[in-house]
C-alpha cells in the first residue's frame, strides 16, 4: 500500500472514531474516553500526513514514530470502551481490529525507516 492509501485509511479510521465517539453515552467515562479516543485517532491521521511530507527520512521517522505511539494509545482506549461496557462489541464493528492493523502497519515502516537509516 502507498502513501496516499495509507494517508486516506488513517484518515478514513479517524472519521470512523468520530462517528463511534458521538454514540458513547453521556456519561463522565463516555466523554473521558471518547475525548481520549479522538485525540489520538485523529492524530495518527494529521500525523501520518505530516510524516509523508517529511523534510528528510529522520524527519519522516520521527512523525512516524509519533503515529505508532498513537495508534497504539488508539487501541487501548477502543480496549477500554469495549471493556467498560459502555459501547457493546457488535456496535463498535471491527474498528478495534483496524486500530490493531494499523498499528502494526505504522510499527513496520517505522522498524523498516530506522533500518535504512542504520545502513552506511
Amino acid at each position: 500500500m502507498n502513501k496516499a492509501d495509507q494517508m486516506q485509511r488513517t484518515m478514513s479510521f479517524a472519521l470512523r472514531v468520530a462517528c463511534l465517539v458521538d454514540n458513547l453515552p453521556h456519561s463522565t467515562a463516555g466523554y473521558v474516553f471518547g475525548k481520549q479516543l479522538l485525540r489520538c485517532a485523529s492524530s495518527v491521521a494529521a500525523n501520518y500526513r505530516a510524516a509523508c511530507r517529511g523534510k528528510s527520512i529522520q524527519d519522516f521517522l520521527a512523525k512516524l514514530k509519533i503515529c505508532e505511539e498513537e495508534s497504539d494509545e488508539s487501541v487501548f482506549w477502543l480496549e477500554m470502551i469495549e471493556a467498560s461496557g459502555l459501547l457493546p462489541s457488535k456496535k463498535m464493528g471491527n474498528i478495534i481490529d483496524e486500530a490493531h492493523q494499523l498499528s502494526a502497519i505504522i510499527t513496520a515502516a517505522c522498524k523498516t525507516t530506522a533500518a535504512k537509516l542504520r545502513k552506511p
